[in-house]
């Protein structure tokens, strides 16, 4: 499965937001996500999968309980492909900070 195709769903995308504040437990994940999508504990399982089989997410076990994280190494690939892309707004992001620079040392010099 392509990295995209993986991000592509907004369950996935929201339990890597979860993980992405730290080591969460599949318990705290499912309760969350049942909560935001209304989606049954065997669905979210099988996007806790999705995840750790697409390189995403990582599990381990604490006794009973298993311990989701992220995996970076499916979202180097999703880097790898949007670098190709980085060049169309780099340029116009360095310009936007120049444009703030000058409008903070603006106010400043009006200020003093």
């Amino acid at each position: 499965m392509h990295a995209f195709d993986v991000l592509g769903d907004p369950v996935r995308r929201r339990i890597l937001e979860l993980l992405a504040d730290g080591e969460s437990s599949a318990g705290d994940v499912t309760a969350t996500v049942r909560a935001e999508f209304g989606i049954s504990q065997p669905a979210v399982s099988q996007h806790l999968k999705v995840l750790r089989e697409n390189g995403f997410a990582t599990v381990r076990a604490a006794g009973t309980r298993r311990l989701y994280s992220v995996d970076p190494t499916g979202m180097r690939d999703a880097d790898l492909w949007v670098a190709q892309f980085r060049r169309f707004w780099d340029g116009r992001l360095d310009a936007l900070g120049t444009e703030i620079a000058r409008g903070k040392r603006a106010r400043r010099s009006r200020g003093a």
